[in-house]
C-alpha cells in the first residue's frame, strides 16, 4: 500500500474543498453577509495552507496509482471533504450541530439532495450558495476535477475515475484519462451555464439560477426555498425537468455528437431505453394524478417533472407525491432503484445495469433449456465480457443487502415502514425525498440513524465498493 500517495492526493482534495469555498464567500459578500464571508474565507484559506503544507510533507517517491490504492483515495477524499465542508455550516450558525452539518454536507456532495433543515429560509444567501455548489462538485466527482486540474498526473489515474464515476463500465474517451477528465468537466460546466441562462430568461434572479443549476448538473435537489421548485412559473419547471433528465444521460452520448458523431451516439441502446422509461411512466404517472389535478398541461408538466427528478435522482419537487395514488406512488418508487445512465451524474442501480440483468437472465434461462446452445450477452452489439457479467451480479447482490441493513437499523426509528423503507432507498440511490414523514426532511431522525444515512449515501454515491474496502483489515496491507 502506498500511503504517502494515499496522503498526497488527500492533501490536494483539502485545497480544493478550501478552494470551492470561494464560490459561497463572494455571494455572502455580494449580500453583505460580512460575518459569513470571513468565516468561508478562513476556512478556505486554512483548507488551502494545510493542503499545501501536507502535500509537501506526504510526497511520495512512486506516483503510480494502482487499483486498490485508487479505491481508498476515493472513499477517504468524499470523508474528508464532506468533513471540512461541514465546518463553515456550524461556524456561521447556519446548522449549530456538527453531525446535522456533517449529514448535509454528505448530502450534498453525494447529491442526494436529503436535508435536516425544516425551514432552509432561515440561511443566509451564502449558506444557501455552498449547500448547492456541493452538488456540483460531486455530481461529476472532486477526484475528476483534481485529475482535470493537475499537471503532474499518472495513466493510472483511470482507477481513480473508475472508482469515482457512476456506472458499470467507465472506460476513457480520449487516450489520457486528464484529457477525458477535463472534456467531461467542459461538458458539465457547458450544460449548467445553458440551464442558468434559460432560467434567467423565466425570471429567476442570478442567486436562483445559478443555485438550481447546480443543483440540477449534480443531480442534487438541494432548493433555496421550502417549497423546492414549486413556486417558480410552468417555464422554469419545464427547464428544471428537462435538464434533470439530460443529465442523467451517459456523457460519453454528449461528446459523441460535439465530435461529429451523432449518429454513433444516437445508436446508444441505453439511451433510448431511458428516454423510453421516462415517457412511459409520465403517462402512468399522468393517468393517475388527472383527476387530483384537473387541468391538462399541469398534470403532465407535474408527471414529467416528477419521473425526470426521481429517475435522475435529483429530488425537487413541485408537488408532495407521497400523498398521490398507489400507481403513481409505485411508479416513482420503481425509478428510486432504476437511476439514470451509467457516465452520468444520477444515482441509482444505473440503466445500464437493469439492461445487463435482463440479458443475463435471458441467458440463463436459455441455458436451462437448450443447454448445448453457445450464446453470448451483448450491448450495443459489443460481447460483454465474463467479468462485467460477474461483477454486475455481485453489485447487485451487495446493493440489495445493503438496503435491507438499513431499512433493518432504520426500523428502531419511530416512523412507518413506508417511511423507513423508502429512506432507505433514497439514502443509498442519493434520491434525496422519500415517502412518508421523511418526504421533506431527515430531522425527526436520531443522531445515529442520521449517522448511518450520511455512510449510506456515500456507499450509494461511489458505487459500495471503494467505501466497504475501508473496512477490509486486508486492504492496509503493505503487500500490492
Amino acid at each position: 500500500m502506498n500511503y504517502k500517495m494515499i496522503l498526497n492526493n488527500l492533501s490536494k482534495v483539502v485545497s480544493i474543498a478550501g478552494i470551492a469555498m470561494v464560490v459561497p464567500a463572494v455571494t455572502s459578500l455580494c449580500y453583505c453577509e460580512w460575518n459569513d464571508a470571513l468565516v468561508f474565507g478562513v476556512v478556505m484559506c486554512s483548507a488551502v495552507v494545510l493542503g499545501a503544507v501536507l502535500s509537501f510533507i506526504f510526497k511520495p517517491k512512486d506516483t503510480e496509482i494502482y487499483s486498490r490504492e485508487g479505491l481508498i483515495i476515493t472513499a477517504l477524499s468524499w470523508i474528508v471533504l464532506s468533513l471540512i465542508g461541514a465546518i463553515p455550516f456550524v461556524m456561521t450558525g447556519a446548522i449549530p450541530s456538527y453531525l446535522d452539518a456533517f449529514v448535509e454536507t454528505v448530502s450534498g456532495f453525494t447529491t442526494t439532495g436529503a436535508t435536516v433543515l425544516d425551514d432552509v429560509s432561515t440561511l443566509s444567501h451564502g449558506a444557501l450558495m455552498w449547500r448547492s455548489f456541493t452538488h456540483f462538485i460531486g455530481g461529476m466527482g472532486v477526484l475528476v476535477l483534481m485529475i482535470a486540474l493537475t499537471n503532474k498526473i499518472t495513466e493510472r489515474n483511470i482507477h481513480i475515475m473508475r472508482a469515482e464515476m457512476p456506472g458499470p463500465i467507465v472506460d476513457k474517451i480520449t487516450p489520457r484519462a486528464k484529457d477525458t477528465a477535463k472534456i467531461l468537466y467542459l461538458i458539465y460546466i457547458g450544460m449548467t451555464a445553458l440551464e442558468t441562462i434559460m432560467l434567467l430568461c423565466g425570471g429567476m434572479s442570478v442567486f436562483e439560477s445559478l443555485a438550481i443549476s447546480f443543483g440540477t448538473a449534480g443531480t442534487g435537489g438541494f432548493a433555496v426555498l421550502n417549497s423546492s421548485v414549486a413556486t417558480y412559473s410552468p417555464y422554469c419547471q419545464w427547464v428544471i425537468g428537462a435538464f434533470m433528465m439530460l443529465f442523467g444521460v451517459n456523457f460519453n452520448i454528449y461528446f459523441l455528437i460535439l465530435v461529429g458523431k451523432a449518429s454513433t451516439a444516437l445508436k446508444s441502446r441505453e439511451l433510448w431505453i431511458y428516454i423510453g422509461i421516462i415517457a412511459v411512466s409520465t403517462v402512468a404517472v399522468f393517468c393517475d394524478i388527472f383527476s387530483q389535478i384537473g387541468n391538462i398541461e399541469q398534470a403532465i408538466r407535474t408527471a414529467f417533472f416528477q419521473v425526470s427528478s426521481i429517475i435522475s435522482t435529483t429530488g425537487y419537487t413541485i408537488a408532495n407525491f407521497s400523498v398521490w395514488g398507489n400507481l403513481a406512488k409505485t411508479v416513482l418508487f420503481i425509478l428510486m432503484f432504476l437511476g439514470g445512465c451509467a457516465g452520468s451524474t444520477a444515482g441509482g442501480l444505473k440503466t445500464s445495469r437493469a439492461i445487463l440483468l435482463v440479458k443475463m437472465m435471458r441467458y440463463e434461462l436459455g441455458k436451462v433449456f437448450r443447454p448445448r446452445t453457445v450464446s453470448t450477452v451483448k450491448f450495443d452489439g459489443k460481447k460483454v465480457e465474463p467479468r462485467i457479467i460477474h461483477g454486475v451480479g455481485v453489485y447487485f447482490a451487495l446493493y440489495f443487502m445493503m438496503i435491507l441493513a438499513l431499512f433493518l437499523m432504520l426500523s428502531f426509528e419511530p416512523f412507518s415502514f413506508e417511511t423507513n423503507f423508502t429512506v432507505a432507498v433514497s439514502a443509498v440511490n442519493n434520491v434525496g425525498p422519500a415517502f412518508g414523514s421523511a418526504f421533506s426532511s431527515l430531522s425527526g431522525y436520531s443522531p445515529l440513524a442520521k449517522l448511518l444515512l450520511s455512510f449510506a449515501m456515500l456507499f450509494g454515491r461511489l458505487e459500495i465498493y471503494p467505501m466497504l474496502m475501508l473496512f477490509i483489515p486486508s486492504t492496509w496491507s503493505r503487500k500490492k
